[in-house]
């Protein structure tokens, strides 16, 4: 998906869905963060003019996912250890919710609170496996449904059809094919989109266009795409164990993880069982 499309294409793509823009602050942000030498003191004032988005940080690099053993009060001790990158990414993902909070999204509240323990499962697995950085699995948690909201917002019956599709999702139909039938666009496509004009990392943008394509993407035996990958296998594990397709999909199966899931585990070498026992263990982390 890393090609350049037109702007009719994207457009036509997009089905009359508007991307929210994102917010100055992120603009700012990523200005400084461009400058040949970055600031980190700027960095840190930028984000501590927003007391929502400071709060939401520190309690991101605070909680037990995170596992540093001494607690971070301010937000510049933060970008100072975790680095400019790390802290914007993760910044990204904390602001997408703001940008979305309109009446529609009211009644996505599970939605939300989905996606962070997707993020927060995200980055524990991308810590335990040391496969990938965790502000990026962060941001891939987060960011990776945000098509959802604004699918809904659109199409008012996005939301049966959507839980048609995990319904229908096997190794043979994907979950973005039943949207394409009736909307001839899905909300990996729309996630893709409003990832890239927010500038998320291009792998990150790529996984989250094809988090539904999973099954091509490791039936590929070849070293290639090895980033894509481990974001991909992340994602995947972490949605399965924080069963989207319960809350996304209204399925007591999850027919997506049972036609890929044997692969992604061969990728990132665990065997079922130890997979069964990390599941457990993150469960429980979430739940205190």
């Amino acid at each position: 998906m890393s090609q350049e499309l037109s702007a009719e294409q994207i457009q036509q793509a997009l089905q009359g869905i508007s991307v929210p823009p994102q917010p100055q602050i992120m603009v700012d942000l990523q200005m400084e963060q461009y400058m040949p030498d970055p600031d980190l003191e700027v960095i840190a004032r930028l984000i501590a003019q927003d007391p929502g988005l400071s709060g939401a940080l520190l309690k991101i690099v605070n909680s037990s996912y995170f596992g540093l053993s001494n607690k971070i009060a301010s937000i510049q001790r933060a970008v100072n250890l975790l680095g400019s990158r790390s802290i914007i990414n993760l910044i990204n993902a904390l602001s997408i919710k703001g940008e979305m909070s309109d009446d529609t999204i009211v009644t996505l509240n599970r939605f939300w609170d989905t996606a962070q323990d997707v993020a927060m499962t995200c980055l524990t697995l991308a810590k335990r496996t040391g496969a990938q950085a965790v502000d990026e699995a962060y941001a891939l948690g987060l960011f990776h449904d945000c098509g959802v909201p604004l699918m809904l917002k659109r199409f008012p019956n996005y939301m049966s059809v959507l839980e048609q599709a995990y319904a229908n999702a096997g190794p043979d139909c994907r979950v973005v094919d039943t949207e394409n039938n009736a909307f001839n666009t899905n909300h990996a496509v729309v996630g893709y989109y409003t990832a890239k004009s927010w500038r998320l990392p291009e792998h990150v943008t790529d996984a989250i266009a094809n988090h539904h394509n999973a099954l091509a993407v490791f039936s590929d035996e070849s070293s290639r795409n090895s980033q894509l990958k481990n974001l991909l296998a992340i994602l995947k594990m972490a949605e399965h164990i924080c069963s989207s397709y319960r809350v996304l999909g209204n399925q007591a199966v999850d027919h997506e993880w049972n036609a890929i899931g044997h692969l992604v585990l061969d990728y990132v070498g665990l065997s079922d069982y130890d997979f069964e026992s990390m599941k457990l263990s993150i469960r429980e982390l979430g739940a205190h």
